[in-house]
């Protein structure tokens, strides 16, 4: 498998090169969100195949609170119950951001974009990192204390303070995100985590690594990550 420039630390090439298997994963993504079935195709895992269902919000909304989170945890049940016929290695949450909030428990062996992403960093012994988001402060905030709980301190962290319209961030916002960061703290961060399954992350991944020096994960990316480990029978 040749290596995608939106992979740029060769993980995923030298993981789905050793596949013996293909892995089926389903997916329940939150019902407005447009990047991830755009991302994932995009990584070339030849030996992983991504099964979709949407989570409805009770709320009928997409801006990220209580209600919204409450609302896809909820959901989950019904969309497990969909893919119930299909034989799935795994099923994951494809929200970064519900995998450390508060909401009803998911169903049995369902994993988050949270967790893929704090196994990425784990499996990479990055336990200091910079964090960006496009979210709200105040969840960035708890996101950077949820990664703490997991072991992972967050050295510096900065966001668009966005409730909603991920999917129309650019990169040339991104890259501003990153600049605002400060030196001493990217300096000595092990990796550079561009948080939520929302925003458009892959195009932007390849300089950014070049400009920091060191691994930059995406949740979508870290979703890719999960999903090749699955196909060489060592989840992360």
């Amino acid at each position: 498998m040749s290596q995608p420039p939106e992979d740029p630390l060769g993980l995923l090439a030298s993981w789905d090169g050793q596949a013996q298997r293909t892995a089926r994963v389903g997916v329940l993504l939150p019902w407005a969100n447009q990047a991830v079935e755009t991302e994932l195709p995009r990584l070339g895992l030849a030996h992983t195949v991504f099964h979709y269902a949407r989570l409805v919000p009770a709320s009928r909304t997409t801006a990220v609170d209580a209600s919204f989170w409450h609302g896809l945890r909820e959901a989950a049940a019904t969309a497990v119950e969909s893919l119930r016929h299909l034989p799935l290695d795994s099923v994951a949450l494809a929200c970064t951001s519900a995998g450390f909030a508060d909401g009803p428990p998911l169903p049995p062996g369902v994993v988050t974009a949270f967790d893929a992403l704090t196994g990425v960093l784990q499996t990479l012994h990055a336990s200091r990192v910079v964090l960006a988001t496009p979210y709200p402060g105040e969840v960035t905030a708890n996101e950077a204390a949820a990664l703490a709980a997991r072991g992972i301190e967050v050295a510096a962290h900065t966001s668009l303070g966005l409730a909603d319209g991920y999917p129309g961030v650019t990169g040339d916002e991104i890259h501003t995100l990153i600049r605002q960061l400060p030196a001493d703290a990217l300096r000595t961060a092990d990796a550079v985590v561009l948080s939520c399954t929302g925003w458009h992350t892959l195009s932007v991944l390849p300089d950014i690594q070049q400009a920091v020096g060191k691994p930059v994960i995406s949740s979508n990316l870290a979703m890719a990550l999960f999903a090749a480990r699955l196909a060489i029978g060592a989840p992360l």
